[in-house]
């Protein structure tokens, strides 16, 4: 075929895309009427989970040139457009605009709802509360930093629950106006630019690295003079009209846990994990009596983090544990922690779908 022929039928299946799409759109106006006279969620992850799956198994079995990280990033958007059509969703993140926070957000929600930048931890749990926001989405570890403790303890004293996750993996971007030649400073958060000092060295030699309270706040700085250059998000970088002059090498690249923060935790998704915070006696073996009760039956508990408590006498673990809360096993294994007298306090935090996918920009 001609280049022209090639076209003509590219518009062609465009008009034929554009026609399915809206169809589509209907019958998601119709599930969203159908939701809202039974009050349940318009977002629903584990759906989601599936529908993503299930599309990546039909791509492969049609042998589509399309990869798997493309096809979700076009029904992300899909779901985004018709998620702003429903509800005009509304998601609370820890800012500020273009931070980490907001980049794994936007990834996964798509570009199609309305985001709100809060500038703490308070600020998200308070809009999401207050019914301002449907959902927030806040870091709750870093494969550098560890467990980000603002984020449980905001949990354990919170009505609000864990509603989904989502992992996240980042490369680094520097960014600037101009060309690597004429940069003399890297600005950026000072754990990412201790983490990427290496590379930043070898990449940039006569360039100072300086500490900035956020990435956004160096993206900033970089659009103000051409010889700064910030590290930070892509995000950042369409945010202020940068370009990405370098991206970290895969060995630098950073893994974060993102909750999604709602007011009830998920449905079922048959592979599902909950949270608990769980006070006990502070006394010798008081994690190992805790840990019997779930390994005697069989749960899997794949994460510990313990925090300090006002009460001298009481110790605070968070546990994630394998396992949906209304699960039979794991509403036992609650009871007996309880009824035991092994725990003083046993709060579910959130059940919410383990995480089959590792988002990425």
């Amino acid at each position: 075929m001609s280049l022209e022929e090639v076209r003509n039928k590219i518009d062609s299946i465009d008009q034929q895309l554009l026609r399915l799409l809206n169809e589509r759109a209907e019958l998601v106006h119709a599930v969203g009427e159908i939701k809202r006279k039974d009050d349940l969620d318009i977002y629903v992850p584990g759906r989601e989970d599936k529908l993503l799956r299930k599309l990546a198994e039909i791509n492969r079995a049609q042998n589509g040139r399309l990869t798997e990280r493309a096809i979700r990033a076009i029904y992300r958007e899909i779901m985004s457009a018709a998620l702003a059509l429903e509800d005009s969703l509304k998601i609370a993140y820890l800012g500020p605009t273009g931070s980490w926070t907001h980049q794994a957000a936007v990834n996964k929600f798509g570009h199609c709802v309305e985001y709100l930048a809060e500038a703490s931890t308070e600020g998200v749990f308070g809009r999401v509360a207050a019914q301002i926001a449907d959902y927030g989405v806040l870091p709750i570890e870093h494969s550098t930093e560890g467990a980000v403790h603002h984020t449980l303890d905001h949990l354990a004293d919170s009505a609000l629950q864990i509603y989904a996750e989502i992992l996240w993996k980042a490369d680094a971007a520097v960014m600037a106006q101009g060309p690597n030649s004429n940069i003399s400073e890297i600005h950026g958060r000072a754990q990412m630019l201790a983490h990427c000092r290496p590379w930043l060295m070898q990449s940039f030699p006569g360039a100072q690295l300086i500490e900035s309270p956020s990435s956004s706040a160096a993206a900033t700085l970089a659009a103000q003079n051409p010889a700064v250059a910030a590290l930070g998000t892509p995000l950042s970088a369409e945010l202020h009209d940068l370009r990405v002059i370098a991206t970290s090498p895969r060995e630098y690249a950073t893994q974060t846990r993102f909750i999604i923060l709602g007011r009830r935790s998920g449905p079922p998704s048959g592979n599902d994990n909950t949270m608990l915070m769980i006070h006990a006696k502070d006394r010798v073996g008081a994690l190992m009596e805790v840990l019997q009760v779930f390994a005697s039956r069989n749960v899997n508990v794949r994460q510990i983090e313990n925090r300090p408590t006002s009460c001298g006498t009481q110790a605070r673990f968070f546990l994630e544990i394998s396992g949906h809360h209304t699960d039979a096993t794991l509403r036992q294994a609650i009871s007996a922690l309880e009824v035991e007298g092994i725990a003083v306090q046993v709060k579910v935090l959130g059940s919410y779908p383990a995480p089959g996918w590792v988002e990425e920009r």
